[in-house]
C-alpha cells in the first residue's frame, strides 16, 4: 500500500490500483486536499507501466457527497461567486480531463451516496458498478447551484435527453436499481460483494490487450467528448451566475447550520 496523502487510500495489488476516498466523516466530500489527492494519485497510476486498470471507490457510506461546502462557504465569503466557477475549473476539471485522458480503464465502485462533483467523477469513468445500497443525486438545487463537473454533459449521453433533464431538474435521489435503468451504472451487485465484483471486472480487463483498450478508450473519446472541455468552461460560467444569487447564499448558510445542529 502506498498513501499519497491523508484524505485517501492508493493501493496497488497485481496490475490494478485502487483509490479510496478517505473521508467518511464529511460522506467524502472533496476538500481542496482530497481534489488535489486523487489528481496526483490518477496521474501516478497513469505514469505507472505495471498499472492496467484503476477503480476508484470510497471508505463509509458514501462514495462521495461532492463539493465541501463548509469551504465552499468560506471561499464565496472571501472571493465572491467567481469562486463557485473557479472550484470547478480548478478543483474538478483537472480530475475529470485526467480520467478521460488515461489510456487506461478507469472503474468507479459505487458504494453509497454519490452526488454533486463526486457523481460527474463516477460518470466520468469508463466503467460504473454500484452497491445494491448506492443513491444517486444530480443536482445541487439544496443550495440553489446547477450540476457541474461535467454532469450536464455526461448525464445527457449516459441517459438520454428526457431522463437528464427530470434528473437534472427535479433533483430527486435515485436508487441503485433505476441508476442501472437509466444507463448510468453498468452493474448493481448486493453490497458485501462490490470490492470482489470490481476486482473480478478489473481481472478480466487486464486480460484484454493493452494497446487495443487504450486505443479504443482514445477513439471512444474522439466519437463522445469533442468538446467536454469548452462545455466544462461553460459549466463553470454558469456556476458563478447562480452563486451570484441570494438564493444560493441563503440555502448554502441553511445547510451548514442544520448539519452543525446534528
Amino acid at each position: 500500500m502506498t498513501s499519497l496523502a491523508s484524505p485517501l487510500r492508493y493501493e496497488a495489488a497485481d496490475s490494478v490500483v485502487t483509490i479510496t476516498l478517505d473521508r467518511p466523516e464529511a460522506r467524502n466530500a472533496f476538500d481542496q486536499v482530497m481534489a488535489e489527492s486523487l489528481l496526483a494519485a490518477l496521474k501516478t497510476a497513469a505514469r505507472d507501466e505495471d498499472v492496467r486498470v484503476v477503480v476508484i471507490t470510497g471508505r463509509g457510506d458514501a462514495f462521495s457527497a461532492g463539493q465541501d461546502i463548509h469551504e465552499l462557504a468560506a471561499k464565496e465569503a472571501e472571493l465572491g461567486p467567481q469562486s463557485a466557477g473557479d472550484e470547478l475549473r480548478h478543483r474538478f476539471e483537472p480530475v475529470l480531463r485526467q480520467i478521460r485522458a488515461m489510456d487506461k480503464p478507469v472503474i468507479a465502485a459505487i458504494n453509497g451516496v454519490t452526488t454533486g462533483a463526486g457523481l460527474g467523477i463516477a460518470l466520468a469513468c469508463d466503467l460504473r458498478i454500484a452497491s445494491e445500497l448506492a443513491t444517486f443525486i444530480c443536482a445541487p438545487h439544496a443550495i440553489a447551484l446547477i450540476p457541474g463537473a461535467g454532469i450536464t454533459w455526461l448525464l445527457p449521453r449516459l441517459a438520454g435527453f428526457g431522463a437528464a433533464s427530470e434528473l437534472a431538474l427535479l433533483g430527486d435521489r435515485i436508487d441503485a436499481a433505476r441508476a442501472l435503468a437509466l444507463g448510468l451504472v453498468n452493474w448493481v451487485v448486493p453490497d458485501d460483494q462490490l470490492a470482489a465484483r470490481t476486482r473480478d471486472l478489473a481481472d478480466t480487463l487486464i486480460q484484454k490487450p493493452k494497446t487495443s483498450l487504450a486505443l479504443t478508450k482514445r477513439a471512444l473519446n474522439r466519437s463522445l467528448f469533442a468538446g467536454f472541455e469548452r462545455h466544462l468552461a461553460y459549466e463553470a460560467d454558469l456556476q458563478e451566475v447562480a452563486a451570484a444569487s441570494g438564493e444560493h447564499q441563503m440555502r448554502l448558510q441553511a445547510m451548514i447550520e442544520r448539519g452543525s445542529k446534528r
